[in-house]
């Protein structure tokens, strides 16, 4: 089995993102990635996942504190692995073959690929990630070149794997409310408390930690960034301690640890007390990964189920003979396929803008931000919906260990509230709208794109009238209270995004062909009213949809 040589769809979107040196080089790079990932790199994960926990080993044998975390040698070759092929690296680096960077569609792509095996593990990438992010642009001088290389490496000298770290006892998503504290010496600064949910902790190099200066306002606008070292250079622990690894439903390839700081030392990285709106740029490029994530789980729900149904017999005929099997597989092909183009058109969007740093955001970022919000809502709990699916599917097996799909399930679940919770971003969406005017520019550009494509007369008006809908329902909504407000944002996100997603499948259907049906089918799904009928939509397609050709015998 090989994740990249099955999905003709990535390959499309890749082709047509990519230019012609860059694609042709990712196409290699990805079809050994994609056949890793299916074998060696699964095959670890189903081991870190049921046998090869982290492990927490808190004392040495003197019965000093050594806050070491124990990592499964597959874990680490997993490690050496990704990073070596660029995930991170290649982002912000040049390529030695092509003697330029691979940027982010391609170190996306990776991460879909590397999620169908081993979500967990993407998490670490992604803090590191943010981590490069940070570091690149807000570090000083001296701080990016002593430790930029090592977040970046790609074997060539030693991997820092980053961290960022926010969450609080008392805050959670309240940033604002975090305590900890930073005391200032001469050219660095001594951290004082507690972080009370810090993935990646024993793993990192080096963490990008949220604290409050002596005297700083309360609230958000008092937080500083500060780079921290997880240990000095004579490989002493830098004032670290782990209190205990969490017990985490999934993922648990990733450490996630409650981390107390006792005058650890740290840099302070960028303007003093503007560190919360550096995460937030952070936050938002991991909300992408978060997507990836899911849409990567998405897919590997879905060949999983549509293996099973070919192979599997019941009342003496294959499971995907059945035309409500048929049509499970078809909604889940047809909203995979679609949500992944709409992610990958939004990482576009992102690299575009990604060095665009302004106190009034242009319209491209606003809607950046919008579809980075809506996208994470949606194939966050696309993810679960999918997973849940694939073990109803399996039948009993699908709930037995054996198989991956609970594995999957359990890792879907977090994506829900990883980077943001569905409440938190319904908030977003709502701000963007009553700040930014979010939703004009959202309506001007679908309608936009919208008259650009050919044909699909019936759809296209579909999609006017919810538009239309849309619009009122903001309308109404903005004359409401704040907290009345609040009570739609959700609501208004869902919203958003099936219209995007729907002007995503028509563009796409203009290829004709697959694609055709694909958007044809989308719209349906999403805005249609089932009619009792002898040729039900789904199966009218499925058998060409549902390629069985690709299944692994």
């Amino acid at each position: 089995m090989n994740f990249y040589e099955r999905d003709s769809n990535l390959q499309a979107i890749l082709k047509e993102q990519l230019d012609p040196p860059l694609w042709k080089w990712a196409d290699e790079q990805l079809q050994e990635f994609g056949g890793l990932c299916a074998g060696e790199i699964d095959n670890r994960a189903r081991h870190t996942d049921r046998d090869g926990q982290p492990k927490l080993i808190k004392y040495n044998k003197y019965g000093e504190d050594q806050s070491e975390v124990w990592l499964n040698e597959g874990y680490k070759k997993t490690i050496a692995e990704t990073y070596g092929a660029g995930i991170v690296g290649y982002i912000h680096k040049d390529i030695p073959e092509l003697g330029r960077p691979g940027g982010y569609v391609y170190s996306f792509a990776q991460g879909y690929l590397l999620s169908q095996a081993e979500s967990g593990f993407y998490c670490p990438v992604t803090l590191t990630m943010a981590t490069a992010y940070l570091i690149e642009h807000y570090a000083s001088p001296t701080l990016k070149e002593k430790y930029l290389p090592h977040v970046l490496s790609t074997g060539e000298m030693e991997l820092y794997e980053g961290a960022t770290f926010l969450t609080e006892r008392q805050g959670g998503s309240d940033v604002g409310a975090n305590e900890v504290k930073a005391f200032s010496e001469e050219d660095y600064f001594l951290i004082y408390g507690e972080k009370y949910f810090a993935s990646n902790a024993g793993a990192c190099g080096i963490a990008m930690v949220l604290a409050r200066l002596e005297d700083a306002p309360p609230g958000t606008k008092g937080l500083s960034l500060f780079l921290v070292p997880w240990k000095k250079e004579n490989g002493e622990l830098n004032g670290i301690q782990i209190r205990r690894l969490k017990d985490k439903l999934g993922v648990r390839a990733v450490p996630s640890a409650e981390v107390e700081f006792s005058g650890a030392v740290g840099y302070l990285v960028g303007k003093p007390e503007q560190g919360f709106y550096y995460m937030m740029e952070a936050l938002n490029l991991s909300r992408i990964c978060n997507a990836v994530a899911s849409i990567g789980i998405m897919r590997r729900a879905y060949t999983e189920s549509l293996e099973y149904a070919s192979k599997r017999e019941a009342f003496k005929n294959r499971l995907i003979d059945f035309p409500m099997i048929k049509d499970t597989l078809v909604q889940l092909k047809v909203k995979q396929e679609i949500e992944t183009r709409a992610v990958f058109g939004m990482i576009s969007d992102f690299e575009a803008t990604a060095s665009t740093k302004s106190a009034a955001p242009s319209s491209e970022e606003v809607m950046n931000r919008l579809k980075i919000a809506i996208l994470k809502k949606e194939t966050a709990e696309q993810a679960v919906v999918f997973t849940h699916a694939a073990i109803e599917l399996h039948g009993g097996n699908g709930y037995i260990e054996d198989f991956v799909t609970p594995r999957l399930l359990r890792d879907a679940q977090v994506l829900t509230v990883w980077e943001g919770t569905t409440n938190i971003l319904g908030l977003e969406v709502l701000r963007l709208i009553n700040k930014f005017g979010a939703h004009s520019f959202f309506y001007e550009e679908i309608t936009q794109r919208l008259e650009r494509v050919k044909g699909f007369t019936s759809q296209i008006e579909v999609v006017k009238k919810e538009i239309l809908t849309l619009s009122e329902q903001v309308t109404e909504v903005l004359n409401q209270p704040s907290d009345i407000q609040t009570y739609y944002s959700k609501s208004i996100a869902r919203q958003m995004a099936l219209i995007y997603e729907s002007v995503i499948a028509l563009e796409s259907g203009n290829k004709g062909g697959e694609e055709e049906k694909v958007a044809e089918l989308y719209v349906h799904l999403a805005f249609g009213e089932e009619q009792v009928t002898g040729d039900p939509l789904t199966l009218r397609y499925a058998d060409e949809l549902l390629d069985l050709s690709s299944v692994v015998e």
